[in-house]
C-alpha cells in the first residue's frame, strides 16, 4: 500500500475491531495494537472483542470504546452466532483477528467490515482483505508475539515496536503494603510450566527477609500458595491469591522491586507495567516469543541442552518424558543479578 493509498484509507476509517479470546497473557500481549491504532486513529472507535472472564483486564481502558465478550463455556456456539450478528450490526470499517482458529477466522470473514485482517494459518483467511504470515519457533526470526500481533496493522500504521500496556487503579487496602515488597506469582494453568512448589520455598528462603514477600494469583491458586506460605520460614510472606483483581495484581507487580514468575499471565502484567520481571522457563522456550519485555527483566532456564525441551509451543499437564528435568533450575541462578 502507497502513501496515497494510505491516507485514503484512513479517511474511510471510523471503527475498528480487535479480536482475541484466546488466555489472559494473549489478550495482554494484544494491547499494543489499542495503544497504536489509537495514535494513528485517535478520532477512530475502538472496540475489543475477548472470552468471558478475561474482560476486567481492559476494564476502564481510556482507549477502547467497548468490550465485547464470548462466554466459551456456556451455549458457546450459540453465543458464536450471537457474537456474529452484533459484529456485523456495528458495522466496522476493520475487523483484526489475533488467532489462528476457526471460530474467530469465521467472525472475522462474515463480519461484512471493508478490511479483514489476520493471519494466513487461519482456516477463513482466504475471505480475509489482508493475511499475514505467523511465524513461530524459527530460530532465525526470533519474532515476539507482540511483533507478530504488530505485523497485522503495519500497513495501517507503521514497523515500530511498542511494548503491551494496561491502565491498573488504585490498590484496595487488601493490596496495601508497607516498604518494598517482591511478588511471587508460583503457579500456571499447565504443570509443565510451573516451577515445582518445593523449589519455590526453597527460594524465597533464600530471599532478604527485611523485604515483604507477596504471592499472587487468582482464587483457584490461593490454596497452592499457601500451602508454599507454610512451607517457608521467611517471616515476612503475605498471601493475596484470589484476593485482587487484575488490574489490582498489575498495579502490585508494578511497584514491587522484583517479581518472581513462570512463563505464564503474571511474566505479561509485568511487561504491561514496564516492572521488574524474573521469568522461569520449565518445558517452554523464550525463541517461542512470549519472554519478558521490561526495561529490567531477565530469563531463567535450564542451562543443559536436553533432548525433550521444548516439548511443545504451550504447557502440558504432565512431563511427557516423565521426569520434569527442564524444571531442575539452580536456585542460585534466579537470585544472581
Amino acid at each position: 500500500m502507497n502513501t496515497q493509498d494510505n491516507l485514503e484509507g484512513k479517511q474511510n476509517i471510523n471503527k475498528f475491531l480487535i479480536i482475541q479470546t484466546a488466555f489472559l497473557g494473549d489478550v495482554i500481549l494484544a494491547t499494543p495494537l489499542i495503544e497504536k491504532l489509537h495514535k494513528f486513529y485517535p478520532n477512530c472507535t475502538i472496540d475489543f472483542l475477548l472470552r468471558k472472564g478475561s474482560e476486567e483486564l481492559l476494564d476502564g481502558h481510556p482507549h477502547l470504546n467497548k468490550i465485547l465478550v464470548w462466554d466459551k463455556k456456556q451455549k458457546k456456539y450459540k453465543n458464536l452466532f450471537q457474537l456474529r450478528r452484533q459484529i456485523r450490526a456495528e458495522k466496522y470499517d476493520v475487523v483484526i483477528n489475533l488467532q489462528r482458529f476457526i471460530s474467530t477466522g469465521y467472525l472475522t470473514a462474515f463480519s461484512k467490515a471493508k478490511l479483514r485482517i489476520g493471519f494466513s494459518k487461519n482456516p477463513f483467511s482466504f475471505l480475509y482483505t489482508h493475511s499475514i504470515k505467523h511465524i513461530i519457533g524459527d530460530q532465525n526470526t526470533k519474532q515476539h508475539e507482540v511483533e507478530r500481533n504488530l505485523s497485522l496493522i503495519a500497513h495501517l500504521t507503521d514497523s515500530n515496536f511498542i511494548r503491551p500496556k494496561l491502565y491498573p487503579g488504585k490498590l484496595s487496602s487488601n493490596a496495601y503494603l508497607e516498604g518494598e515488597y517482591v511478588c511471587v506469582a508460583p503457579t500456571s494453568v499447565w504443570f509443565t510450566k510451573q516451577f515445582p512448589a518445593a523449589k519455590w520455598v526453597d527460594l524465597l528462603n533464600k530471599l532478604d527477609t527485611n523485604i515483604t514477600i507477596v504471592l499472587i494469583g487468582s482464587s483457584s491458586d490461593h490454596d497452592a500458595c499457601e500451602d508454599i506460605m507454610q512451607a517457608t520460614h521467611h517471616p515476612r510472606i503475605k498471601n493475596l491469591a484470589g484476593k485482587l483483581s487484575l488490574l489490582e495484581t498489575a498495579g502490585l507487580i508494578k511497584g514491587a522491586k522484583m517479581n518472581y514468575v513462570n512463563d505464564s499471565a503474571p511474566l505479561h502484567l509485568a511487561s504491561a507495567t514496564n516492572a521488574p520481571v524474573t521469568a522461569i522457563f520449565c518445558s517452554t522456550i523464550p525463541e517461542f516469543g512470549f519472554g519478558p519485555l521490561s526495561d529490567n527483566s531477565k530469563i531463567v532456564q535450564i542451562k543443559e541442552d536436553l533432548y525433550c525441551r521444548p516439548c511443545g509451543i504451550h504447557g502440558k499437564s504432565s512431563c511427557p518424558e516423565g521426569h520434569f528435568r527442564c524444571a531442575e533450575i539452580e536456585i542460585d541462578s534466579i537470585l544472581q543479578s
